[in-house]
């Protein structure tokens, strides 16, 4: 696990490293950036948590390996999620249905709805992540934990 911060721009003014303190702070990452943290064949990379935002979201970046079976069903239950397909055809479960979503494709999953995703496709899928409200990240070291306590994919 990496947990890594990118760069910075606090209070509209030049670049920083480190964390943005207000949610009015601007924060500049370049592709990539971000805290990272590797869970075997699944790599989350942090743009944005509740320090960042005051709680109001969090913003993160998953890419999916080739052959993610998937992260087990979960459900949040007092947070939604927001997930926008940006490579390849990851599938998600919602409720009981399995859905493909390719590029472009827009997902929202309310509080307390049951859901999953997985990469069953030929090449490395990613997606882009909002937490509402924010402090998921908070959940990365157990989230981790889990993950190197799994069998390899």
């Amino acid at each position: 696990m990496n947990a890594a911060d990118g760069n910075r721009s606090e209070g509209g003014g030049g670049a920083g490293y480190g964390s943005a303190s207000h949610r009015c702070d601007v924060i500049l990452l370049e592709p990539g950036e971000g805290r990272r943290y590797e869970l075997g064949p699944l790599t989350g990379v942090f743009k944005a948590d509740e320090a960042e935002t005051e709680a109001a979201y969090s913003v993160s970046e998953w890419i999916l390996e080739i052959g993610l079976k998937g992260v087990g069903g979960h459900s949040h239950t007092a947070n939604d999620e927001v997930f926008y397909m940006l490579e390849d055809v990851p599938e998600f479960l919602v409720g009981d249905c399995w859905r493909r979503c390719t590029p472009g494709t827009f997902l929202r999953i309310p509080a307390g709805v049951g859901h999953d995703f997985r990469n069953p496709g030929e090449t490395t899928a990613k997606l882009l992540n909002l937490f509402i409200p924010g402090g998921f990240e908070r959940n990365m070291p157990e989230i981790c934990a889990w993950f190197v306590a799994q069998e390899p994919v």
